[in-house]
């Protein structure tokens, strides 16, 4: 695998080391010691799938409110996707910053997630799969989501959106006071 650090601290995108041959490809897609020779972590405790039938679906954003140490990895196993990541570290020097890259089942790359930064992506084509393996587990009590079309974040999504959930739809407006006394709270 090739890591390639994105603009946010602790985010990498990944792409496949190809081995060609007339049958198709073979290529590893997870490696502990390569992880760790990153810095990143090398235990992923669940795994998660997500289908969407739709172009235009978009999922997100969504994260986790420490003590949550949610990291993710997320392939698009099937279709593609703008993937778009929000860094929500209030310490980071690129808080409210975000980064979007398309992961494509095609060439099979991949996005490492650190805990502290939202996700979220929309399909680009209908019949999308996207794969996850976390860090963590779920905790819904400390599950949270922002607006993905907040002012505050200025991200600009390709398509119009075409699904959307209630969920993500009713996220309130961010409010960088409430943020900073949750996400500080939550340190201990």
């Amino acid at each position: 695998m090739r890591f390639t650090a994105t603009p946010l601290p602790g985010a990498f995108e990944l792409e496949l080391e190809r081995h060609d041959d007339d049958r198709g490809y073979f290529a590893r897609s997870w490696c502990a010691e390569e992880f760790a020779a990153h810095g990143l972590p090398t235990i992923m405790v669940q795994g998660s799938v997500s289908w969407n039938a739709r172009r235009g679906t978009l999922r997100g954003l969504h994260f986790q409110w420490p003590p949550s140490q949610e990291g993710k990895l997320v392939r698009c196993e099937q279709g593609a996707v703008h993937d778009v990541v929000l860094d929500l570290r209030p310490r980071s020097p690129t808080f409210l910053r975000h980064h979007a890259v398309t992961l494509d089942a095609a060439c099979g790359n991949a996005l490492y997630i650190p805990p502290g930064l939202a996700h979220g992506f929309q399909t680009l084509v209908n019949d999308t799969r996207v794969g996850y393996l976390m860090t963590d587990f779920h905790a819904s009590g400390l599950a949270a989501g922002v607006r993905y079309n907040d002012r505050s974040f200025g991200i600009n999504w390709p398509l119009p959106v075409a699904m959307l959930s209630d969920r993500d739809r009713d996220c309130p407006d961010f409010d960088r006071d409430a943020h900073l006394l949750r996400y500080g709270a939550g340190q201990a």
